[in-house]
Parts: structure tokens; C-alpha cells; sequence
């Protein structure tokens, strides 16, 4: 099969983390008999260097007409000086408008040979972590109506039925194609948009029988990541809460340079970044952790080109070189190996 990739290396470790996922995503269309093809495009402080803004109409063009972006990073302090307004981030902003991107998914997996790497107790934590966060991507707070003012603001929490609908169907779908469990996150003990939420939520339960649907408020659900992690599979929640929820959730697992994301909506393109920033000031020493990347290479093979095999075949991979004791510096300790960016691809490469 033949597969059109947009890619946006973007700034800072951008370009060494996505060459060493391509490389890995090479050997897998060797092994599997897949053609993948890149064509490059311009995100972020690259974008404005290159042609005096963050995202062009040339670039949307380019990720519509493909069947999945890899995006690198974007930002850095080079462009903080710049007006707010075509600031790096406004082009990753208006790439996840354009493609319609209102899914976002980021899991958080803590592999039992860097168990060492949590801030939680070995008893909290047993033998690792394996949770999805599914969060609303283009509504609530961040969007709804608001006001700034010298003695007053507002923002508001605004969502439709159809909005709540998408993303909770979303949530039902992938703990389907995991472990059949699947908690909705909202306040609707004191917000009336969580409570069209939870209603939607169960009637949407009805369809999914198999499916298992805890309900639980937005603040015990932070605690609970803390005190039982291990309760949690797919969580699925709303923009606000989701942003806050799945960054607890990524530090779990000891270092941001080991967790992919996936953004997803009803087209067939979807977004796969690593969660962690540009880093610049690592940038062109071939010390950055490729890992993210790499497994949100698997993402894409597994949620935009159904092949499951193959992604499996990149994550126990991954796997296999963390067994081995290799190492990259943010997750290096005492006993352990320690690699670069390029060696770190290349040992995931060979394990495949």
C-alpha cells in the first residue's frame, strides 16, 4: 500500500526527531511492503523565517491533499519577540483548525523498565502505566465567547449536543479497541455544560454495551491520577479539563521525551506530533530523545492506516531497546546506557 505523508519538522529538535521516526517508518514499509511518501512542508518559526508567517495556504493545501501529517515541534525563543499574532504556535493552531482536528489523543504509558523515572511510589505505580486521555480539542473555554475588560472578564464554557457527541463516540471507539473501559470526566455537580455532557455520555452508553462508562468530576479525577493511577484506561473528557488531566497524566510517566500524540477528526488526515516542545536549547546536539516521535509514527500506522501489526511491531520495539538498558540523556541513570539521538533511532530500527 502507498501512503502520502505531510511532514513538518518545525523548529528546534524538530528535524533530528522526525529524520530518526522516518527512518523507523522506512523499515517498517520494507518490512510490511508499504510505500511511504514524504512531501515537506512549513510550520512554525520555520514558516516564518522562510516565507514571514507561522503557516501558509500552501502548507494546509499540501496536509489536506495527504493521508497524515508528522509534525516535529514548534517555537522557540527566537520568535518570542515577534507579534503575538504570527507567533509560532499560531501556525499549529491553524493547521489543527483547518484539518478539523477536534480529537486529540495522548497517551500515557509508563514502561516497566523505566518504572525508576516516576515520581510515584513503586506499590502506586505496580507494573506500569498504559492510560489514553481523550481530549475535546476545539471547544469550551478556550473558544467560547469572552470578554476582558479593566474591572472585568469572562470566558465561557460553551458546547453543543453535537460537539459532546463526536468526541464522546470517539472515547467509546478506542477503549473499544482497548480494555473495554471508558471514564467521562466533567463538574456536572456545578456546571450546567457538564451536565449536557454526562447526559449525552450515558445516552451514547446505551450503544456501547460492551463498553464499561464510569463518570467522575474533573477534581477527583486529578487526585485519583495520583493516589490510583492504574484504575484508569481511556479517559475521555473536555478541552479545559483535558489540557490539565493529560499533562498530569504525561508526568507520570517520568520524562514528556517519551509520549506521542495523535489529533484526530471526521477527515481522513490526521496530526501526529510528539507532546514535548522545540527544546532549543538541546537543538543540533544530537542529544534529543526520538522516542515521542517514533511512537507517534505508530499512532498514525494504527488510528489513519489501520495497520495494527505494524504499529505494534514499532512499540514492542521500542520496548525491547528500553529492556536493553539504552538510554537517551533525559532518561538516563546509573547503570543504564547512554545514546544519542541517531543511535537511539537506529537501535529501534534494528529491534523491528
Amino acid at each position: 500500500m502507498d501512503f502520502k505523508i505531510a511532514v513538518l519538522k518545525g523548529d528546534g529538535i524538530g528535524p533530528e526527531i522526525v529524520n530518526e521516526a522516518i527512518k523507523v517508518l522506512d523499515k517498517i514499509g520494507e518490512k510490511f511492503g508499504h510505500k511511504f511518501n514524504y512531501e515537506q512542508g512549513y510550520l512554525g518559526g520555520e514558516s516564518i523565517d522562510k516565507f514571514g508567517k507561522p503557516l501558509t495556504d500552501e502548507t494546509v493545501e499540501l496536509c489536506k491533499n495527504s493521508d497524515a501529517v508528522l509534525l516535529g515541534a514548534v517555537g522557540g525563543p527566537k520568535w518570542d519577540v515577534i507579534d503575538p499574532a504570527i507567533r509560532p504556535e499560531k501556525g499549529l493552531l491553524g493547521i489543527r483548525k483547518a484539518l478539523e482536528l477536534y480529537t486529540n489523543l495522548r497517551p500515557a504509558i509508563l514502561y516497566n523498565a523505566l518504572k525508576d523515572a516516576s515520581p510515584l511510589k513503586p506499590e502506586i505505580i505496580g507494573d506500569g502505566l498504559d492510560m489514553m486521555v481523550i481530549r475535546e480539542l476545539t471547544g469550551g473555554l478556550y473558544f467560547g465567547k469572552k470578554e476582558l475588560t479593566k474591572d472585568y472578564a469572562y470566558d465561557t464554557m460553551y458546547y453543543t449536543r453535537g460537539e459532546i457527541e463526536r468526541i464522546v463516540k470517539k472515547g467509546f471507539e478506542i477503549a473499544r479497541l482497548r480494555s473495554k473501559k471508558l471514564t467521562s470526566v466533567e463538574k456536572a455537580n456545578v456546571l450546567d455544560s457538564s451536565k449536557l455532557w454526562k447526559e449525552v455520555a450515558i445516552e451514547m452508553g446505551k450503544d456501547y454495551p460492551d463498553v464499561e462508562l464510569i463518570h467522575m468530576y474533573a477534581d477527583n479525577a486529578a487526585m485519583q491520577l495520583v493516589i490510583n493511577p492504574r484504575q484508569f484506561d481511556t479517559i475521555v473528557t473536555e478541552n479545559t479539563f483535558g489540557d490539565i488531566l493529560s499533562d498530569e497524566a504525561s508526568m507520570l510517566t517520568g520524562s514528556i521525551g517519551m509520549l506521542p500524540s495523535a489529533s484526530l477528526g471526521d477527515g481522513k488526515v490526521g496530526l501526529y506530533e510528539p507532546i514535548h516542545g522545540s527544546a532549543p536549547d538541546i537543538a543540533g546536539k544530537g542529544i534529543a530523545n526520538p522516542i515521542a516521535t517514533i511512537l507517534s509514527v505508530a499512532m498514525m500506522l494504527r488510528y489513519s492506516f489501520n495497520l495494527t501489526e505494524e504499529a505494534d511491531t514499532i512499540e514492542k520495539a521500542v520496548e525491547a531497546v528500553l529492556n536493553e538498558g539504552y538510554r537517551t540523556g533525559d532518561i538516563y541513570s546509573e547503570g543504564t546506557k547512554k545514546v544519542g539521538t541517531v543511535e537511539m533511532g537506529e537501535l529501534i530500527k534494528e529491534r523491528l
